[in-house]
């Protein structure tokens, strides 16, 4: 699965910071895309699409604090950089416990940002990674049958107990059916032992 183009959001009410920031952003090869407002960005924010968000502390209606806290309690994982001219420690305290990436005072160096940027979209690449990862396996387990599936399922709840016979006492069918099933289950996933087996489904 290729890996898709990673984004820059810029939240800032501030027209001329959001302009410097995506003139600097885009120059530099970073795809962008900018908002001046909380809102405008929740309603084009697409959670599967992986990036980072440049997020100014103090704007009106929803500051950037509150748009953190909502980006966390609907799950997004997106890496947050703050930006502000207003915070003080307890904002940026706040900001740091809600899993900002970091908290820069405005003016700042360019060249900071940069590497914060950078930092936060090596993040978001494992994020992906991982994702598609899961998606991987997932896809790898929907190949197996029901009992190919309840004789994996048996395997990872009891590690200690995984021989034919064990798992066919459980089941209440033969060890030699077991023993067909498991050369079937490592077969059609690819691998060459149970306990790479428990790895994989754990994850």
């Amino acid at each position: 699965m290729a890996e898709e183009e990673l984004t820059v959001y810029v939240v800032d009410d501030d027209e001329a910071i959001r302009m410097s920031l995506s003139r600097a952003l885009t120059t530099r090869g970073y795809r962008v895309d900018v908002h001046a407002s909380a809102a405008s960005f929740l309603t084009a924010f697409n959670p599967d699409r992986y990036g980072c968000l440049v997020l100014d502390y103090g704007m009106p209606e929803m500051n950037g604090l509150e748009l953190q806290a909502h980006l966390n309690k609907i799950g997004s994982d997106l890496p947050v950089i703050f930006i502000t001219g207003h915070g003080g420690v307890p904002e940026s305290v706040q900001a740091i416990k809600g899993g900002a990436v970091d908290f820069l005072e405005k003016p700042f160096r360019q060249a900071a940002l940069i590497e914060r940027i950078d930092a936060a979209l090596e993040i978001a690449r494992r994020q992906q990674a991982a994702r598609q990862a899961g998606q991987q396996r997932r896809e790898m387990f929907n190949r197996l049958t029901a009992r190919e599936l309840e004789i994996v399922e048996r395997i990872v709840e009891r590690p200690a107990e995984t021989s034919s016979k064990e798992i066919a006492a459980y089941l209440g069918i033969s060890p030699r059916t077991v023993d067909h099933h498991r050369a079937r289950i490592l077969e059609k996933l690819g691998l060459r032992s149970i306990i790479e087996l428990i790895a994989i489904a754990r994850q």
